[in-house]
């Protein structure tokens, strides 16, 4: 298996792959351990440790952000807000009609 790794290495076009990937997952490690500015850390460590104890969805949401939310950091949400607000678009499209013609105009409709 060492002897295989060593191989991938040979070729210039995997090492850059192999390089770029190790790169981009050493940045987001990094942004989950920088807290976000102008929060206060310890009061928000304090809510959280209280909210955490009673409740099992703090630990859910710390889970899926690889525990970034518990230290309060930059990358703690990752892409959850997207996705949570692209599926509260598509619903409000059944009860706006507004938003439905939008959706249904193709690339032009869609924000």
């Amino acid at each position: 298996m060492l002897k295989g790794f060593a191989n991938a290495f040979r070729i210039p076009e995997l090492r850059k792959k192999i390089i770029f990937t190790a790169c981009i997952l050493l940045l987001y490690r990094f942004g989950a351990y920088l807290p976000v500015p102008g929060v206060p850390f310890r009061a928000m460590l304090d809510a959280y440790s209280t909210a955490a104890a009673g409740s099992g969805a703090l630990a859910v949401l710390n889970l899926f952000s690889g525990g970034a939310l518990s230290r309060i950091s930059v990358f703690s949400l990752g892409i959850m807000p997207y996705i949570t607000s692209q599926i509260i678009l598509q619903m409000m499209q059944t009860v706006i009609p507004s938003l439905g013609e939008l959706a249904k105009e193709g690339e032009a409709g869609q924000p």
